[in-house]
C-alpha cells in the first residue's frame, strides 16, 4: 500500500481485525475502525486504533459518512460476517435496501461485491484483505508434522472438485469427506459448524454397520477467482479444536488463498491431535 498514511478498517467477528489493524499500524498507518456492533469483538475498542465508531450490519450511508468525515479514501474489510446475519437480523437503510432489491443472487460475492462498488463511487476503495498479511498465507507444502496419509490424500483430491464447484457457485468453501464420499457440505452455517455437524452424522453412524471410515478429511478452497478484498478462507485455532472433536483427521488448504491466524498456535494444536494439514 502506498500513498495516504490513514486506512478504514470494516471489522467483523475473530481475530482478523486485531491481525490488520497491527500490521498497518507497524505499518504506520493511522486506522479508523468501523467496527460491526453485530459482530466485531468489544476489544476492538482499546486496540490503538486512532479512533473506533461502532455501526450495525446495515447502516452503509454511516459507515460511508463516517469514512468521508474521517478523511479515509482506503479501507481494508476484515472478520466474518455470518451469512445468515445478512438475512435476518440487517436492518437496511435506504442506500443499503436499494442495493439489496438491485441484486439478481443475493450470495457473498454478489452482496459485497456492490457494496464495495457503493463504496468506490463514494471514492473509497476497498483494498485487499491480506494485503498486509502475506506471512499468514501458507505456502504449498505439508505444514504438521504428518503428512496426508493415502486414504486422505484420495479424500483431499475428490473434496477439491467438489468444493470448487461449491465454491463457483459460491455456495460455500469447505466439504467434509469420507473415504471419498462427501459428509457435509458449507452453506449459510461457516467452517466450524459445517464440521460439527459432519461428526454428528458420522457419530449417528456408530449404532449401525456402515462402509465408511470414521475419519474426516476437512477440505476448505478458495473461490475460482477469489476477491481477495473479503470473504477470504480462514482458519483458526478454534477449527483444528472443532476438528478434533468431530473426528476430522486432515485439513488441505489452498496454497497462498487461506489465511492461517496463528500458524504457530494452528500447527502445535494440529501435531498434538494427530491432524495433518497441507496446502495445495
Amino acid at each position: 500500500m502506498t500513498g495516504s498514511k490513514r486506512i478504514g478498517l470494516i471489522a467483523g467477528n475473530g481475530r482478523f481485525p486485531f491481525l490488520v489493524l497491527d500490521a498497518a499500524r507497524a505499518e504506520g498507518y493511522e486506522v479508523i475502525v468501523a467496527a460491526i456492533q453485530e459482530e466485531a469483538f468489544p476489544e476492538i475498542e482499546s486496540h490503538g486504533a486512532a479512533a473506533v465508531y461502532w455501526l450495525s450490519l446495515g447502516e452503509l450511508s454511516k459507515l460511508i459518512e463516517t469514512f468521508k468525515r474521517e478523511g479515509v479514501h482506503r479501507a481494508i474489510m476484515a472478520g466474518q460476517v455470518k451469512h445468515k446475519q445478512i438475512f435476518s437480523s440487517i436492518r437496511p437503510d435506504w442506500r443499503l435496501a436499494k442495493l439489496l432489491l438491485s441484486l439478481g443472487t443475493r450470495n457473498t460475492d454478489s452482496l459485497l461485491g456492490a457494496v464495495a462498488k457503493v463504496l468506490a463511487d463514494e471514492g473509497i476503495t476497498l483494498e485487499n484483505s491480506s494485503s498486509l498479511l502475506e506471512p499468514l498465507l501458507p505456502k504449498p507444502g505439508v505444514l504438521t508434522k504428518r503428512a496426508p496419509s493415502e486414504p486422505e490424500k484420495k479424500n483431499i483430491a475428490y473434496g477439491r472438485v467438489v468444493g470448487r464447484h461449491l465454491a463457483q457457485h459460491d455456495i460455500g468453501q469447505t466439504v467434509v469427506i469420507a473415504e471419498a464420499a462427501c459428509v457435509a457440505v458449507e452453506a449459510m452455517e461457516g467452517t466450524d459448524a459445517t464440521i460439527e455437524r459432519a461428526g454428528q452424522i458420522m457419530a449417528s453412524l456408530e449404532s449401525g454397520p456402515s462402509t465408511l471410515s470414521r475419519a474426516l478429511t476437512v477440505v476448505k478452497v478458495a473461490k475460482p477467482n477469489q476477491d481477495m478484498r473479503f470473504d477470504v478462507p480462514v482458519i483458526g485455532v478454534r477449527t483444528i479444536e472443532t476438528m478434533q472433536k468431530a473426528g476430522a483427521s486432515c485439513l488441505a488448504l489452498d496454497a497462498g488463498k487461506c489465511l492461517l491466524l496463528d500458524r504457530v498456535a494452528i500447527v502445535t494444536a494440529a501435531d498434538a491431535a494427530e491432524i495433518a494439514i497441507v496446502a495445495d
